[in-house]
């Protein structure tokens, strides 16, 4: 007789809340780590207000998002960075050929666009991503031995770059964050975030519309390249 893991139902519940077409198009949208309206989320995924509001409470329910009122809005966001890890970790997984081919213009540049840089919940990605960890690992700022894990000159080069650092969080300073379009790791943990939150907040990077992609600025490119030596190519 064989006695089942304790976590068994739970794992099952979880698999139960992504395992839907519409709660796993909102839980993708909100991996760009801000709070969406339900009315947004609904146009996002297609479906009526009603019905995303029904998947919006499973999902509330189940510990995978938050939620806050405003007025007469209802907003919500991942409810953290496990739950952020979780989803991009299963979204990594899904093969390139398995996903819908682009069927215009404006889906193919979208898909373009969020390739280049993205957001990853609160960290950078795309080939903008694998450029700045490539770069880090170049310069002994990173190791990937057994994971990812900052040097001492790592340490060094953020209060040198003025980019604070949270160093005493429980959060991980570095971890390896398997990037969808790239199939490689790109940089996450405290680092991940910092470096992110600072390039948004300077002006090195810019969002594209009301997604997940960004773009990299002129100011941008200068500071890549004199701070991590990234050459414009490489941000193309």
């Amino acid at each position: 007789m064989t006695t089942k893991d304790p976590r068994t139902p739970g794992l099952a519940r979880l698999a139960a809340l992504v395992a839907d077409e519409t709660r796993a198009a909102c839980l993708l949208a909100l991996l760009d780590g801000r709070a969406w309206t339900a009315g947004e989320l609904a146009r996002h995924a297609g479906v009526a207000a009603s019905t995303l509001s029904e998947h919006l409470g499973k999902l509330v329910a189940g510990g995978l998002l938050t939620e806050e009122r405003q007025g007469r809005h209802r907003y919500v966001r991942l409810a953290g960075v496990q739950v952020a890890q979780l989803v991009e970790d299963l979204a990594a997984r899904v093969a390139p050929d398995a996903a819908e081919r682009p069927r215009t213009l404006r889906q193919s540049s979208a898909g373009s666009a969020m390739a280049r840089g993205r957001t990853c919940y609160d960290h950078l990605a795309g080939r903008l991503g694998i450029a700045v960890t490539d770069a880090f690992a170049s310069r002994g700022l990173l190791v990937q031995d057994t994971g990812f894990a900052l040097t001492e000159a790592g340490l060094r080069w953020f209060d040198t770059a003025g980019i604070a650092l949270d160093r005493r969080g429980r959060r991980p300073l570095a971890r390896a964050c398997l990037d969808w379009t790239e199939r490689r790791p790109h940089l996450a943990g405290a680092a991940g975030a910092a470096l992110c939150r600072h390039a948004l907040g300077a002006g090195w990077c810019v969002r594209i519309g009301s997604g997940r992609a960004v773009k990299v600025t002129g100011a941008g490119a200068r500071a890549l390249s004199e701070l991590l030596g990234i050459g414009a190519e490489a941000l193309r």
